[in-house]
């Protein structure tokens, strides 16, 4: 019997219209361009406006992008996941809203949470999942619309965030060399107290106290996020790169979790790299959170070539993190 693989054949995206820029951002709260660009490379960012559209919407924007792109008949996806933080509700799933909108007929479908991780844990849990036979196409979204827990009284982290959605499909293959070659996860697990939203879970229900207190809104203490991205992120990679003889001469492209310039210049470093073989997108959509890796791989598709070497990176909340490197499977210009 053949050995099952598991690839990314297609790749659609969503981005909102509206562009909130540094120069409007600063009437909004006491910051400047000069600022941010200088602290963490962000020059705009996209939101969703438009008054009771939440995460759903931009996911299935961009999996109704990918099923037109690829032309997958919809009959034939077995699975859909979608991997956020912002959640449209805390029941049903995210996913299931999504299925229900593009009326897949065949296919179940989960939430995936793993902060700004939650890409690339969820391509890997897709891999598998194909490669165990019982399943041969999987729709991949990462969305999240984090202007909905974003404080804009908060200078320290309202320039940061976007909203966006980029959905990938995974699809088996016999074909042997591609996909998923090679992946490497952890969780810290002493984030809590770092970065977090203190109310609206069980620990702590919603009440007047948490709304008036605006404990709804993401906190993040900075410098100490910061500095354990850096070191998790660019020794993932590092070790990713050495266990499977990839280095400056070999690696196509890094995509790297968009979360702060000075992080993605860290990790560029760590393995020799020249800016231009990584991804980068930030500046447009700031972080993005689970949405960060596919946006760049949608953003430059057509600069992607079959067997190219990548290595993607994130680290996210939880202090989870880690590095997978991928074999991209087709010659992303002829799309």
């Amino acid at each position: 019997m053949e050995k099952i693989n598991a690839i990314i054949t297609g790749i659609g995206g969503y981005v909102p219209d509206y562009v909130l820029n540094n120069e409007e951002l600063s009437r909004m709260v006491d910051t400047s361009d000069e600022w941010i660009m200088t602290r963490v490379g962000i020059k705009e960012r996209r939101i969703l406006t438009e008054e009771g559209l939440g995460t759903s919407y931009m996911a299935r924007k961009a999996a109704k992008q990918l099923i037109q792109k690829t032309g997958v008949d919809p009959d034939t996806i077995d699975a859909l996941i979608v991997t956020t933080t912002t959640a449209d509700y805390i029941v049903p799933s995210t996913a299931s809203v999504v299925l229900g909108q593009l009326g897949l007929k065949n296919a179940y479908a989960f939430d995936y949470w793993a902060a700004c991780c939650g890409f690339l844990y969820t391509l890997d849990t897709a891999a598998s999942m194909i490669q165990s036979g019982r399943y041969k196409k999987i729709i991949v979204i990462g969305a999240d619309k984090m202007s909905s827990i974003v404080d804009y009284k908060d200078r320290s982290t309202c320039a940061l965030f976007g909203d966006g959605a980029a959905a990938v499909l995974v699809e088996a293959t016999t074909e042997q060399g591609v996909g998923v070659m090679d992946s490497y996860f952890r969780t810290d697990g002493k984030g809590l107290p770092f970065l977090h939203v203190k109310a609206g879970g069980s620990v702590s229900p919603p009440s007047h106290f948490s709304v008036d207190h605006r404990l709804h809104y993401l906190y993040q203490e900075g410098r100490t996020v910061f500095r354990y991205a850096v070191t998790s992120m660019s020794d993932d990679c590092a070790l990713i790169a050495e266990r499977n003889h990839l280095d400056k001469d070999n690696i196509a492209f890094v995509v790297p979790h968009q979360a702060n310039m000075r992080i993605i210049e860290a990790v560029a470093k760590r393995l020799d790299l020249p800016m231009d073989r990584v991804m980068v997108n930030i500046e447009h959509y700031g972080n993005t959170s689970a949405a960060t890796i596919p946006l760049a791989l949608w953003d430059n598709e057509k600069l992607l070539k079959k067997g190219d070497n990548l290595i993607l990176t994130a680290f996210g909340a939880g202090f989870v993190h880690g590095a997978s490197y991928y074999k991209w499977a087709y010659d992303g210009n002829k799309v």
